[in-house]
């Protein structure tokens, strides 16, 4: 016969509560055993948002720190010059350096974002550190050993030191393989965490300018403060090793401060309204989600089956948790999605056609002014590599944050933060001027423009004799450039969602490569074909001729063929945006 509790032994029975609810309820009540109450959820959940945005504030300044001194390779023409004067090398080794770097930046990036994208922005600033470390590090030794032995020993320049041009070559893969983690790591951050604000151009153009400034800043900082003394005490051009030294410790640094400050926050909200954007397109199957068992998934994308993302080792159930298992396998679709988007092939092209003459270019502007002067006056008499690395980076920056601030404002936006797939289907708001958009792509457009003017005034032979002018050349060829590489990975998250956005950028951005490489060699055998005839080097030394060259033939002929080569880029975006199955046609909002 039961008995009836007392109020003494009256237990209260709670129904079973499973790990998520338990989990949920220790997040929304804050107990506090000194008084027997519960904070309030409303304030709680304000301390967890102001918590989540200082992280996402000190993410963004971290990463837009982080890239201002990330972009170091940028002012590879600052010291070019001294490559061919103090360590005797040709030009084509002077570029086989600087295409190392360039390589090395590009063609790691599709790896790096991936690995991005799956285990976090952390590892890749950490890596970072370490290869500017060992890069910039070995750099400075190797300098400083040839330098003495050609030039204060008086060493025969190639006997015994074969070895070192690859060293040297190995030093900037280091470098060049440290500016791609650290720069994806940055922009993915921001990214990321801006993609649902009203801001979001503003946002990720913040660390992409950043990376177009340390150029400017590096290259002033150097010939200001870290310079030669002459004999007669004034100050000469940069010293070399100093330099390498410098950005040795500062990048080491600052890769180790975004190991600990690069957070990506809520994450995991991203995928989930991912997959809920991605079943109502019908370009997946949620049921496939709800269980996982040995047969497999019926659909996993547009075009691919399930079972081919169920064969990635990554995904398989025994790899990890549900979530970290959805993660993956959302991610995986998408990438696949990307990959058969017939305009993102024009489009990537396109950035292929415009970053690869801006990269080339900026690589030998140093070896570029010392043509336009004659070789009886100073190297490139009434103008410097560093004004004009300065120039190229303040245009660049302006370009930047103009592109990330009018966007804002002039563009049109969507609702959505994720892929754009289903024709007609995108809704979107007017830009903040009411019943005026002008579309993103106008913008990519008028700065490739701009870019072929730049090069084409330089080809034309505006600028010999008149070293003056080359400021023309440095801010269009920039502005361009700046823009370029602001609007692209924009335009990569408005189109293709964010949570994937640093496999998908990386895919794209690793093609300037090519042109890099591509333009390089066709400037070092134009350069080396007109020293060729371009009379005594303007050392004076005999031991020189062949390697300096002066006169528009030096670099005529790559400028045309560059400039011709962003038309192309040109006609190539507007055909992803205005041509049969392109954006406009399909209803993606740009």
């Amino acid at each position: 016969m039961p008995t009836s509790a007392t109020s003494d032994d009256r237990t209260l029975v709670a129904p079973p509560v499973d790990s998520d609810q338990a989990s949920t309820l220790s997040i929304r009540h804050d107990y506090n055993s000194d008084s027997d109450s519960f904070e309030p959820d409303a304030a709680l959940r304000r301390r967890q948002l102001h918590k989540k945005q200082l992280v996402r504030i000190v993410s963004l300044i971290c990463a837009t720190l982080a890239a201002l001194c990330a972009g170091s390779i940028v002012v590879f023409s600052l010291y070019a010059p001294k490559f061919q004067s103090r360590l005797h090398y040709t030009q084509f080794q002077v570029n086989g350096v600087a295409i190392a770097g360039s390589l090395s930046l590009y063609l790691p990036i599709s790896v790096m974002g991936y690995v991005c994208d799956r285990i976090g922005v952390a590892p890749l600033a950490l890596l970072s550190s370490v290869l500017f470390g060992t890069g910039y590090g070995l750099a400075a030794t190797l300098y400083r050993k040839l330098d003495i032995d050609y030039n204060v020993l008086g060493k025969p320049h190639g006997p015994g030191n074969e070895w070192s041009y690859l060293l040297m070559i190995f030093a900037f893969v280091c470098v060049g393989s440290a500016t791609c983690a650290m720069y994806i790591a940055s922009i993915s951050t921001c990214a990321k965490n801006f993609g649902k604000g009203k801001y979001r151009g503003l946002a990720l153009a913040m660390p992409i300018t950043g990376f177009g400034l340390s150029g400017m800043w590096l290259s002033q900082f150097g010939s200001r403060f870290l310079y030669e003394t002459n004999a007669d005490g004034s100050r000469g051009d940069i010293d070399v090793f100093r330099f390498f030294v410098f950005l040795a410790i500062l990048l080491f640094v600052m890769g180790i401060i975004g190991t600990f400050t690069l957070r990506v926050v809520d994450e995991q909200d991203l995928i989930e309204e991912a997959i809920e954007e991605l079943e109502n397109s019908g370009l997946l199957d949620g049921s496939a989600l709800l269980g996982r068992s040995d047969r497999g998934y019926e659909t996993a994308g547009p075009t691919t089956p399930a079972g081919d993302l169920d064969s990635d080792p990554l995904l398989h159930p025994s790899k990890g948790d549900d979530a970290k298992w959805k993660k993956n396998w959302v991610l995986n679709a998408e990438t696949r999605q990307f990959l058969t988007d017939h305009t993102m092939w024009p489009f990537a092209l396109a950035f292929l056609f415009m970053i690869g003459p801006g990269e080339a270019f900026i690589n030998n502007l140093g070896t570029v002014i010392g043509t336009l002067t004659p070789p009886t006056s100073g190297f490139g008499e009434g103008t410097s590599a560093a004004t004009h690395v300065s120039v190229f980076g303040v245009t660049s920056t302006i370009a930047r944050l103009l592109i990330g601030t009018m966007t804002d404002l002039l563009a049109p936006a969507p609702e959505t933060q994720h892929v754009q797939v289903a024709p007609n289907r995108s809704h979107h708001r007017s830009s903040p001027l009411r019943h005026f958009a002008i579309s993103r792509v106008v913008f990519l457009l008028f700065f490739g423009v701009l870019m072929s003017i730049g090069l084409i005034f330089l080809a034309s032979g505006a600028v010999q004799n008149h070293a003056d002018r080359f400021w023309v050349v440095s801010g269009l060829v920039g502005a361009g450039y700046g823009a370029t590489f602001s609007l692209t990975p924009l335009i990569v998250t408005i189109i293709w969602g964010v949570e994937n956005f640093a496999t998908n950028f990386g895919i794209i951005a690793m093609l300037p490569a090519l042109g890099s490489t591509f333009w390089g060699l066709v400037y070092s055998a134009v350069y080396q074909a007109g020293a060729q005839g371009s009379g005594p080097a303007k050392s004076g030394s005999g031991s020189d001729d062949g390697i300096f060259c002066y006169g528009k033939q030096c670099y005529s002929a790559t400028f045309w063929a560059e400039g011709i080569c962003v038309w192309v880029a040109c006609v190539l975006l507007f055909w992803a945006w205005k041509g049969k199955g392109g954006w406009q046609q399909r209803g993606i909002v740009i």
